[in-house]
């Protein structure tokens, strides 16, 4: 059965269908990821899912339940944590206030296992714990976008961009902490990525986007070895 399901969802935004009957579904304990060029609607499916903005058409299921309409702080008590595009950190809170807005929705009992967790997947925040958000490198600050949405235990988290604009061995690293998330703690996770590469490389399962609409979907491996993704995607691309 599927944790996530989207049926025949329409999104507008004014007079313009970013979303245009996409049918999207994420199994339990699965890498899903979604691809596509610039303007595709692979972000706005993620706000889709978590309520802003809100479907026009279709249906949104998560774990059984209609969430069409719930707003975006209820989805979050659901258990869907998302990463922005951008990152999004308070940067004038510290690294750990920042933790603690993250630890809001979960259970106080779980917070110091869930902080010390956090600071051991990424060692750097440990060192900079007290130091303002705002100051880090943009890898930092993705690692901190990270650890924020995992503060509050998610079911399913989704991700969205990770990688834009660090550093090649910054991204390998946020790569290998996805697998691990969903490896040795089950989550799954939806991601949206440019880098196709690695996204299909990690991803179980994988959907195309062009212009709002569903145009492929496949097991990552197999759409990394179609001849149109990779014309399409991989083709000079950066491995």
């Amino acid at each position: 059965m599927s944790l996530l399901q989207l049926t025949g969802v329409r999104t507008n935004y004014g007079p313009i269908e970013a979303l245009r009957g996409v049918d999207v579904h994420v199994k339990q304990g699965e890498i899903v990821t979604l691809i596509g060029a610039n303007g595709a609607g692979k972000s706005t499916l993620l706000m889709t899912i978590c309520g802003q903005p809100k479907p026009a058409s279709g249906t949104i299921i998560f774990d059984g339940q209609v969430i069409n309409d719930l707003p975006p702080h209820e989805t979050a008590k659901l258990g869907i944590a998302q990463v922005p595009e951008g990152r999004r950190i308070f940067p004038r809170m510290t690294v750990f206030e920042n933790l603690q807005l993250g630890a809001t929705l979960g259970n106080p009992a779980h917070f110091d296992e869930d902080a010390a967790y956090c600071l051991d997947l990424f060692p750097i925040l440990a060192k900079r714990r007290d130091q303002r958000a705002g100051t880090l490198s943009g890898g930092e600050q993705q690692m901190l976008a990270i650890s924020r949405a995992l503060m509050s235990r998610p079911r399913l988290l989704l991700l969205d961009e990770p990688s834009l604009g660090l550093a090649p061995l910054i991204i390998r690293r946020i790569f290998d902490v996805i697998a691990d998330l969903n490896k040795t703690r089950g989550m799954t996770i939806l991601l949206v990525e440019q880098n196709a590469y690695h996204a299909l490389k990690l991803a179980h399962r994988a959907y195309v986007l062009a212009q709002g609409q569903v145009v492929m979907e496949g097991a990552g491996q197999e759409l990394l070895a179609n001849p149109e993704v990779r014309a399409a995607y991989l083709e000079g691309g950066s491995h």
